[in-house]
């Protein structure tokens, strides 16, 4: 099973124009019934306002324990699918959605993630610019792969024994890294790979890749050359409520 990876992500991104991701993975859910009430849930409720006739401003408050983050997601149609805009810190509680499609229903909804994070590595790449000859290169290494190993035990993925252990990076050229490490969740929607580029203050998802996988290449982007990598498998939590928004027409000189 492959998993999204950053070229995907770029042109899901440009295609809906979203923002906020930083080179993550967008993924996609299938349609599903609708919310029940927030009261049912977590707890968390989501608000959603028209700031200009095609951009939305979200806000939600409420407490998700032991979460590693949030995501938000964004569908035109009541059911779905459901598409990611962005992995939020835990203390962020605002999301800008700019620049939409005119004269359209936009829903909304806010979810926790969970999982626990791999110990990180520091990588540093050689300095110096893409070349035409890696540019040239296949990339075979580069591909999600599971990477099957005997004996490994594995727990549900909230528990803390689900860490992922033995991660490594290997660079294969001025622009490549190569993660492998070992999988202990079970259960998992999928795995993150997260970076903190040197001089950061926290990490961000820069990849989103399928349950089970445990090798996966990336090409960096100039702020990743020097970074520290850490993966994480994760669950889902419960959903906010839904927020909708109806666009208005796009303004004069926009677009």
């Amino acid at each position: 099973m492959s998993g999204s990876v950053r070229a995907l992500a770029a042109a899901l991104l440009v295609a809906a124009g979203l923002s906020g991701i930083s080179g993550c993975a967008a993924s996609t859910e299938a349609p599903e019934a609708s919310d029940a009430s927030p009261e049912a849930r977590t707890g968390t409720v989501l608000s959603v306002t028209r700031v200009s006739p095609v951009d939305a401003e979200l806000s939600w408050h409420g407490k998700a324990p032991g979460a590693a983050g949030r995501i938000v997601e964004f569908a035109t149609e009541p059911g779905g699918p459901w598409t990611i805009l962005t992995y939020a810190p835990l203390d962020q509680t605002t999301y800008r959605h700019p620049d939409l499609i005119p004269k359209t229903h936009f829903y909304y909804r806010v979810r926790p993630y969970y999982g626990p994070a791999s110990r990180p590595v520091d990588v540093a790449l050689p300095r110096g610019a893409f070349t035409k000859a890696e540019q040239r290169q296949e990339h075979t290494w580069a591909p999600p792969r599971t990477i099957r190993r005997a004996g490994v035990r594995t727990s549900p993925v909230r528990r803390p024994s689900a860490t992922p252990t033995d991660l490594r990076a290997t660079v294969m050229h001025a622009n490549g890294i190569r993660f492998t490490w070992t999988d202990h969740a079970e259960g998992e929607r999928g795995y993150l790979l997260e970076d903190r580029p040197r001089g950061g203050d926290s990490f961000h998802p820069v990849a989103v890749l399928d349950p089970d996988i445990n090798s996966f290449g990336l090409i960096t982007l100039p702020n990743e050359k020097r970074a520290s990598y850490r993966v994480r498998p994760f669950t889902y939590g419960e959903r906010s409520n839904i927020a909708r928004m109806t666009t208005g027409e796009r303004p004069a000189g926009r677009g």
